[in-house]
């Protein structure tokens, strides 16, 4: 194991500005230019007007980079964007990540998918955000973010087309460009509206005319590159011959042409990213058969001399070889980026290449040979112990389509993968460049009561982690035997808090339980046989005696759920609870469990430890599976009901009765923190509305009254599946978010 250590101002030296995004609420379906309001603080543990200071607990990255960007004219600055964690900038003073758009809330859920940026090499401080998550009809419009002081402000301009910054050609780019002849005009590539134009730096657009006709479903415009004074449009709906082409240009702004000789075929058939050397005024593409960053299985490299108009195909490997095992080694290419000092000098990255792993090759010759720079790699991942994969070493990568090569230090590249951002300054020795950057969908959270962690959370696609520290990333990493991939349940029992029990999706077992509080782990001896397919939440009753597992998959299919008393070597069938109910164990008497129905929105309970239950309330909110039930710790028989915009319940009578809590709007997620100084009852935490608009809110008195805790600039979109105080520490409260990863906050 390498023994060294990066830092990270090793790896992005320079000076680059320190503040982090802060921008006035919109109004939908408007473009124009917001007031912006004070910068936040670049302090990653900036307080909140609230009173409270937030910071994201360290897992560091665990996402897709799907962009890294270098300033051409300005030492040190880089951005780096996300597939539905917003962006970030690079602030060399404190050597991390600074996040760009936490102040989009709740309404702008679907903006924290950042589809492309943008910088004006003539003016330093100008920075675009082109944002949208998706393009389906239940997401909203996409919009441009613009700034002159490198994020720490903000002017928004709503669009009127939807972007798809978490869809197939994610990784592709970039789609959005400032004009190299005029910086006041600005293109923007989409996926199914064709071309727009700025000619006010963002504050509104247009249609631009174009050659190529988009589609509802196509990828549209992949990229748009600068050559000199030409910009080049890469057109992503291609068959790949030459009478459909897929580069276009254009050499006054208003009209485009295709670029003449341009590649055909499978290989070339969708461009990803190009980047233009303009010592020797040649124009590097690279091509796949999909836009990626999954399905693509051919590809290659292209460059063109653009003074005659010659085409030369440099692709370092061309795919389709055999692999070790005798399969097809199948992959396209990706991400590609010139060196500004040396002519000539470029690197660039296959993808989706799973059985070889996928490498980044560098050419000092212009393509006319290539070194792999992942033959002589070594990896310190000490920072972030996960990228390990429950292995003994890390891979070079995956998903590998952002490609950053800084134009002042021609040792040091840059490249995104699906979980972090890797660095090199000698082009040998690679670390994780991911401090600050934080992009975990966060689905399950634990405090214990006593134990070295204080959290222990259920993720997206990195398993569960064990937070020993909420500073640096879990030492152990990833939970193994086994490793997941997405957590579906994660529970511990309330009076024996050693035994804490997982489930979620992998390829062996889907299931495991720990007597250490999570630390190590073992896997179910047995499973229902659902469960592989539909592995769904659990819960363990008060001692960690009975364990009760409701089975169903995110198509919505449910199926039967199973009990067990052996730690999961034999299950058998809980008839007597419904399908897909939501299941909480008291937090006090082992025998007792409750079933919330939220399909009929009747509650069900269970005095024999989940043999039989009867329905004890009934007229309850329905209709939506993820309502959620919970019990107060400590207490026997204290539910509260989060029922989104139906507002908040609670029974104390153990499910008998429930009455609406009438001080807040609305609820979405509930959690208990230890209590307030002088009082008896937990600290309740709730993302939810009283009176204004959804947030995270603390009742220190049983939900008589709230205080809101976060703030306008600390908001990290829709913050609605999961959030727990600390009960060992009040005030403290853990948040889930959907792409920003763990956010906790605490009273200044």
């Amino acid at each position: 194991m390498s023994t060294f250590h990066l830092s990270r101002r090793s790896v992005l030296a320079g000076s680059a500005a320190a503040a982090a995004a802060v921008s006035l609420p919109v109004v939908p379906g408007q473009a124009r230019a917001a007031t912006p309001s004070a910068a936040l603080s670049a302090a990653p543990s900036a307080a909140a007007e609230s009173g409270y200071r937030w910071r994201g607990a360290v897992m560091g990255g665990t996402g897709f980079i799907s962009g890294v960007l270098f300033h051409p004219t300005v030492r040190g600055l880089a951005y780096a964007r996300t597939d539905i964690g917003g962006a970030y900038r690079w602030d060399d003073r404190t050597d991390r990540w600074i996040p760009l758009t936490d102040h989009l809330g709740w309404d702008d859920w679907n903006l924290l998918g950042v589809e492309a940026m943008a910088v004006d090499p003539t003016h330093r401080n100008r920075l675009y955000l082109a944002l949208g998550t998706y393009t389906q009809p239940w997401a909203g419009n996409g919009a441009v973010l613009r700034s002159e002081d490198r994020g720490a402000t903000w002017k928004r301009t709503d669009l009127t087309v939807k972007l798809g910054a978490n869809e197939d050609g994610r990784g592709c780019g970039e789609r959005l460009l400032v004009d190299p002849r005029n910086g006041d005009t600005l293109w923007l590539g989409t996926r199914h509206d064709g071309l727009l134009k700025s000619t006010d730096r963002g504050a509104t657009w247009q249609p631009a005319a174009f050659p190529a006709t988009p589609s509802a479903t196509g990828q549209g415009i992949t990229l748009l590159v600068a050559a000199g004074r030409t910009v080049y449009a890469g057109w992503g709906d291609s068959d790949g011959t030459s009478d459909r082409p897929n580069l276009y240009r254009t050499s006054d702004g208003k009209t485009w042409e295709p670029v003449p000789g341009q590649p055909t075929g499978t290989a070339a058939k969708v461009p990803i990213r190009a980047a233009y050397d303009r010592l020797t005024r040649e124009l590097y593409v690279t091509y796949a058969n999909a836009p990626g960053p999954n399905g693509q299985s051919d590809g290659s490299v292209h460059k063109l001399l653009t003074t005659n108009g010659k085409w030369t195909e440099v692709t370092p490997v061309k795919p389709g070889g055999v692999t070790g095992d005798g399969g097809t080694d199948a992959f396209g290419y990706g991400g590609v980026a010139v060196d500004a000092r040396r002519p000539g000098t470029l690197v660039v990255s296959t993808n989706n290449r799973w059985a070889e792993i996928d490498t980044v090759s560098r050419s000092t010759d212009g393509g006319r040979t290539w070194t792999s720079l992942k033959d002589a790699a070594v990896f310190d991942v000490s920072e972030t112990p996960y990228l390990k994969w429950g292995g003994d070493k890390p891979k070079f990568g995956w998903w590998i389509q952002a490609l950053g090569l800084d134009p002042f230090d021609s040792a040091h590249v840059v490249y995104g993968t699906g979980a972090t951002l890797y660095g090199t300054r000698d082009l040998r020795r690679w670390a994780p460049q991911i401090r600050g950057l934080e992009e975990t969908a966060v689905l399950h959270l634990i405090s214990p009561p006593v134990g070295e962690a204080h959290l222990i959370s259920g993720n997206g696609d990195i398993g569960v982690m064990y937070h020993e520290s909420l500073t640096a990333s879990p030492s152990r990493g990833m939970a193994s035997n086994p490793v997941f991939g997405s957590t579906t349940g994660l529970a511990q029992a309330a009076a024996r808090p050693s035994y804490v029990v997982r489930t979620g999706w992998s390829g062996s077992a889907n299931g495991a339980w720990s007597d250490d509080g999570g630390q190590t782990w073992s896997p179910f001896a047995s499973q229902p046989a659902a469960a592989k397919d539909a592995p769904g939440p659990i819960v363990t009753n008060a001692d960690g005696s009975v364990l009760l597992w409701s089975l169903g998959s995110s198509n919505g299919t449910v199926h039967p759920a199973y009990r067990s008393t052996d730690n999961g070597a034999t299950w058998s069938e809980a008839t007597s609870v419904p399908k897909g109910a939501v299941l909480v164990a008291d937090p006090v008497e082992p025998t007792l469990f409750y079933a919330y129905d939220t399909t009929t929105g009747a509650v069900h309970a269970s005095t024999d430890g989940g043999l039989t239950f009867t329905t004890t309330a009934t007229g309850l909110p329905s209709g939506d599976a993820q309502f959620q039930l919970t019990a107060a710790p400590g207490r026997s028989g204290d539910l509260w009901l989060s029922a989104k915009e139906a507002g908040l319940y609670r029974s104390t009578d153990r499910g008998a009765t429930f009455t609406k809590v009438g001080s807040c709007r609305s609820a979405h997620t509930l959690g208990f923190g230890k209590a307030a100084p002088g009082a008896t009852y937990p600290a309740i935490y709730m993302v939810g509305a009283t009176s204004g608009p959804n947030a995270v809110h603390r009742s220190d008195d049983e939900a008589r009254s709230w205080a809101r805790i976060n703030d306008d600039q600390h908001q990290w979109g829709w913050i609605g599946r999961v959030v727990t105080g600390d009960p060992r520490v009040y005030g403290r409260v853990y948040l889930g978010t959907n792409g920003r990863g763990v956010q906790y906050g605490e009273p200044v």
